[in-house]
């Protein structure tokens, strides 16, 4: 089948980073996808040669162009279409296709009906562990208005359990998640990042502007544990620079910048590192399949919606109390000053404890139909 994605970037690392990971798997699977875009710039570096279409199965549109009627009428039109994160599908795409005739085989008598000219649409919501999101999964919402009054389109969340959506997962993630990385392998591939490790432990860090960072790197500097604290590009580098300066080390702490990393080395980053800081869905999820144990920096909202949102979480994940104190304070959501109990989930005894109770919730996951295989089998069904 051919797919219609469309996504409109708030945050360039989140929004298109899970669109594009769509994307590739189910072009991986046999479907054709456009992907229709309105900022692709992160994905130079994030999927390269996406741009050129290099990817098989993928082709990479700006979302301008999805209202040129002439570029339109040259393309075929999509069995499914997918409005990614509450974005809204162009309304002369949408009305290109609702006032199209649907070209049939004349060798048949009669004409397609004409619920054939609709295509299966989708509106892919935010990932959350919240109640409500076994409550809303696959309900319609009928179209009221537009071009395309009388269709519906239909809710799909990705979740973490059977009554949702699933989660993104590639074919064959869980057997690849068997073979651990060697310390040979460690070493190869933070040789070609240019770190120069050298044995400690290893911390990746990719977040906003925690309130904890500052007590986390005083921590890791009078720790006698040597650790190379591994910085993205971005929001992270500029939060460890406001505390840091330009100091690269600090007591016990060596900080390497890491270049801005590929979809393929950010998860290897992740399996190879002893501890992830994460932010925003895509990254959690991989941080999660890693199997490594991960503090998650939720995206913030005004209306502390995320709040909720990280609890239920930490609820599916069945973290410990310490675990759960850690992510209040590094999210911000403990009253200052912050206690000192809320960094000692990070010693490296607790880690191992806390690596130990997230295999079975990640083990249970990986047992689930992830969110392709049901988008497939939804679209299969209803096309």
């Amino acid at each position: 089948m051919l797919w219609d994605i469309f996504c409109r970037v708030v945050d360039n690392f989140g929004d298109i980073g899970v669109c594009w990971r769509l994307s590739t798997d189910l072009a991986a699977r046999g479907q054709e996808v456009r992907l229709w875009v309105d900022d692709a710039s992160a994905l130079r570096w994030m999927a390269p040669g996406a741009l050129e279409s290099q990817w098989p199965g993928v082709r990479v549109l700006p979302w301008d162009q999805s209202s040129h009627l002439e570029t339109l009428a040259a393309m075929p039109a999509a069995a499914c279409w997918i409005e990614a994160f509450g974005c809204d599908i162009p309304q002369a795409f949408v009305a290109h296709r609702a006032q199209s005739p649907v070209p049939h085989d004349p060798a048949h008598a009669a004409a397609p009906p004409p619920d054939l000219q609709r295509p299966v649409w989708i509106n892919l919501e935010y990932l959350s562990a919240e109640p409500y999101v076994e409550r809303c999964h696959g309900l319609q919402s009928p179209v009221s208005h537009g071009p395309a009054k009388g269709w519906s389109k239909t809710f799909f969340y990705p979740g973490f359990t059977a009554k949702t959506g699933g989660l993104l997962r590639e074919p064959g993630l869980a057997d690849q998640l068997q073979i651990e990385p060697d310390a040979t392998a460690r070493e190869a591939f933070f040789n070609a990042l240019g770190v120069p490790w050298q044995g400690e432990q290893l911390l990746s860090l990719f977040c906003y502007e925690p309130p904890l960072l500052p007590a986390l790197l005083e921590q890791l500097a009078a720790s006698p544990q040597p650790t190379r604290l591994l910085v993205t590009q971005g929001r992270a580098a500029q939060a460890v620079h406001a505390v840091l300066g330009t100091q690269q080390q600090r007591g016990s702490v060596a900080i390497d910048y890491l270049p801005y990393l590929s979809q393929t080395d950010f998860d290897r980053l992740l399996r190879a590192c002893d501890l992830n800081f994460v932010r925003g869905e895509d990254s959690v999820l991989r941080a999660l399949w890693a199997g490594k144990p991960f503090v998650w920096h939720i995206y913030p909202q005004q209306d502390m919606a995320h709040a909720a949102k990280l609890e239920a979480f930490m609820e599916q994940m069945h973290f410990s109390a310490a675990v759960r104190t850690l992510h209040r304070a590094w999210n911000g959501l403990l009253a200052t000053p912050v206690p000192a109990s809320a960094l000692e989930a990070l010693q490296p005894t607790a880690r191992v404890q806390w690596q130990s109770d997230l295999r079975p919730a990640r083990t249970r996951l990986l047992e689930m139909d992830d969110l392709s295989t049901q988008l497939l089998q939804f679209a299969m069904e209803n096309r």
